[in-house]
């Protein structure tokens, strides 16, 4: 993967993108570390360092990632806590580096071989020449903007349609995220450090709840999410009549012929969480609605404000995600990525269970990730280790909605022996972006 050999260069006078260099002092074994628990190592001991981890910044002078092999687990097991920038990677291309990763049979693979010709970095472009093809590529909007004059000349009525259609899509997206939000324990300054845990859940569980109550099983995630912030909210004593959250939810907008590459592509959309209401099938029923309404059209329009974005000011739309966040036009992230559906191995050994990260943005203290491997749901919890010194009960709270949920849909409980054993649930990889 050679973008994870390269790290970014600034373009003097700030007036273009970072661009992606070469590192001429990449050096594997920084990016590869080891970190071993006091044995028998448990999950809080593991939650606690990859909250640690999860909170030190990357270095921008090095390829934005870590991989760090965790040894010591009780059981004679070991974990991998991976990071990296959400420039580098977004969920979808996570999900095809751990297929790169592991492997899909338990049988230890054969050594690689070394490659003919060793691997040399480029030289690195002299702060002239990023200047030089930085305001290159500005020079060249102009043209682009003069192909679009071209295109409505010959093609007006599929142009103007085409546009209108957009618009409108950008105004449904627009609108979604422009209802500010409301005070909440989650709209604070957040501090450097980090508290991270997690919530096993069956694949199959929440499937038969979208098909007992319609909508999809991303409508049965953020219900679950809604009814855990509910019952939080209402623990610390908070009123939740009429209480709504507005959630950013990152959606994919790579194309079919982008599958595998590596890179940022996603825009945002926005769900309304009603906490308030403590009828799990009733929350459901009215984040299932609005999502049906609303999901087609903002999804259009993040795909058409992802292809502005090639033509609008950095700086514009940098000051734009500012502006929001000072305004606190969310309460927090939640991501669903779908992961691989069959049984993954690293060296033999069998991947139990697989956790997601999301990054906390300036006045969120918590991110919700949600990720599928092998017929199993992993939501991984992020929060900040000062607003959220309760993160293990929300996450009880998470597992109570879901029972709940499946309660409501009546989806038959499961037996006894249907539950994987404490050892089998218990995590061997955890993850992070």
């Amino acid at each position: 993967m050679p973008r994870f050999r390269q790290r970014l260069a600034d373009v003097p006078l700030d007036q273009g993108r970072p661009v992606w260099v070469d590192d001429p002092h990449f050096n594997l074994r920084y990016h590869l570390r080891h970190a071993g628990l006091p044995a028998p190592g448990s999950e809080e001991q593991l939650k606690n360092l990859a909250g640690r981890v999860f909170a030190q910044r990357l270095d921008r002078t090095k390829p934005l990632w870590e991989l760090l092999l965790v040894d010591g687990l009780q059981g004679d097991r070991f974990a991998l806590i991976a990071k990296s920038h959400h420039a580098l990677v977004d969920g979808i291309s996570a999900v095809d580096i751990t297929s790169v990763l592991f492997d899909t049979q338990p049988q230890t693979p054969a050594i690689a071989t070394p490659p003919r010709k060793p691997w040399a970095p480029r030289p690195l472009p002299s702060p002239a020449q990023l200047l030089s093809d930085a305001l290159l590529a500005r020079a060249t909007h102009p043209a682009e903007a003069a192909r679009a004059v071209r295109a409505l000349v010959r093609a007006p009525r599929q142009v103007l349609t085409s546009t209108r259609d957009g618009l409108q899509a950008m105004g449904a997206l627009a609108f979604a995220g422009l209802r500010p939000a409301p005070p909440t324990p989650l709209n604070v300054k957040v501090g450097p450090h980090r508290r991270y845990t997690w919530v096993d859940a069956e694949l199959a569980e929440l499937q038969r709840v979208k098909d007992g109550l319609g909508g999809t099983v991303n409508d049965a995630v953020l219900a679950v999410v809604a009814g855990a912030l509910g019952r939080f909210f209402r623990h610390r004593g908070i009123d939740t009549d009429g209480l709504t959250l507005t959630v950013l939810v990152p959606v994919s907008v790579r194309a079919d012929s982008e599958q595998g590459a590596l890179g940022n592509e996603v825009a945002a959309m926005w769900a309304l969480l009603p906490v308030g209401i403590e009828d799990p099938v009733r929350q459901h029923a009215v984040i299932r609605d609005s999502t049906a309404f609303d999901d087609e059209r903002q999804a259009v329009g993040a795909r058409t404000l992802t292809e502005l974005a090639g033509f609008a000011s950095p700086t514009i739309m940098s000051q734009a995600a500012r502006l929001q966040q000072r305004q606190r036009f969310f309460d927090l992230v939640v991501t669903n990525v779908p992961g691989p559906q069959q049984p993954l191995y690293l060296l033999g050994r069998r991947l139990r269970a697989l956790y997601p990260v999301v990054p906390l943005a300036g006045r969120q203290a918590l991110g919700v990730a949600v990720m599928s491997y092998d017929g199993r749901l992993g939501f991984g919890l992020l929060g900040d280790y000062d607003a959220l010194g309760d993160l293990d009960t929300l996450a009880a709270f998470l597992r109570e909605s879901i029972d709940a949920l499946a309660a409501g849909a009546s989806v038959p409980r499961r037996a006894a022996g249907g539950r994987r054993s404490s050892r089998e649930r218990r995590p061997v990889v955890g993850t992070s972006r």
